[in-house]
């Protein structure tokens, strides 16, 4: 695969506040590559520089080939964006909306029928097109917002936290969408979050802190490398149990009546469960989820290199 952003060594501050510290990586054309961290990580800096909105202290940046700071007006028709908060008027239609934005890219009226068919067939809106956007569910919205992006058919979908605000079905609702999205069309998809489960289906993971890259990798790659199961055990006596492992020297923690020990690989938990058997009522092995894995990485356990190439 070709890389359709090249990002190499890009510095910006805010006066005193570095903002972002000499961060590279790529990301590879047709790929889902998720950019995490929590607020003040350095995405949004990131992101402006990307989208031609904000100019970089150091490095370089290249877009579809396109060099950031000296040919942003054709970077600009490259990417499609899906902003945090939505930029489309509350008070005229789904298809209004649509069609004043197609306007801005100077399309002829059939043009813009066209492209209007194509991206509400595309993110499935064809039955809200005559409703008012203001009177739209949180999920339809951001449906819309999405079609808005892919009028001129760029070659880079950008989501800057997506599904924010969003309830458990809505969210649900919207990643089908964008996943169905990338799959058939084989567009680039590249987006920001701090929810780190939804980056599982992505081809690549950066994450970000205080303006630096401190972990990347496959989503499973990630699960490997900074996580571990857990044994969990329900004790006939918890008293009892409890004084075994600290006569055994075993770390363990308590939640109410559930003893939980780390597993350095999954199948440690048998020899445990074999030595303890008289003192289990019941156990199970669960395994780490990527809320772990954020929060391993966010304590501080970074074995990673951080150089240029991120393979995905």
């Amino acid at each position: 695969m070709s890389k359709i952003i090249e990002v190499h060594h890009l510095c910006k501050s805010f006066g005193a506040v570095e903002a972002v510290k000499d961060v590279s990586f790529y990301v590879e054309e047709g790929s889902l590559f998720s950019f995490l961290g929590t607020n003040g990580a350095g995405k949004s800096t990131t992101i402006s520089i990307l989208l031609t909105l904000l100019k970089q202290d150091e490095g370089d940046v290249k877009v579809s080939g396109l060099t950031v700071g000296r040919e942003d007006e054709a970077i600009r028709k490259e990417i499609g964006v899906v902003f945090q908060q939505s930029i489309l008027d509350p008070l005229l239609t789904v298809k209004e909306n649509l069609d004043y934005r197609a306007r801005l890219y100077k399309m002829t009226k059939e043009e813009r029928l066209a492209a209007i068919d194509r991206v509400a067939t595309t993110v499935d809106i064809s039955s809200i097109m005559k409703r008012r956007y203001g009177k739209l569910s949180g999920g339809q919205k951001r449906r819309v917002d999405i079609a808005r992006a892919l009028l001129h058919q760029p070659k880079i979908l950008l989501l800057d936290e997506p599904t924010t605000g969003l309830d458990p079905q809505n969210r649900k609702q919207i990643w089908n969408t964008i996943l169905q999205l990338q799959r058939e069309t084989n567009m680039t998809v590249f987006l920001t979050t701090h929810y780190i489960e939804e980056a599982a289906n992505s081809n690549f993971v950066v994450v970000m802190k205080e303006g630096e890259i401190i972990a990347k990798g496959t989503p499973h790659h990630l699960k490997s490398q900074y996580s571990a199961d857990r044994l969990m055990i329900i004790a006939k006596n918890p008293a009892q149990l409890r004084s075994q492992l600290q006569t055994d020297k075993l770390v363990f923690t308590e939640e109410h009546s559930t003893v939980l020990i780390h597993l350095k690989k999954t199948t440690d938990a048998i020899v445990l469960l074999a030595k303890y058997e008289e003192l289990i009522d019941s156990f199970e092995v669960q395994k780490s989820s990527l809320d772990d894995v954020f929060i391993q990485i966010h304590n501080g356990k970074d074995d990673m290199h951080h150089d240029d190439c991120y393979e995905a």
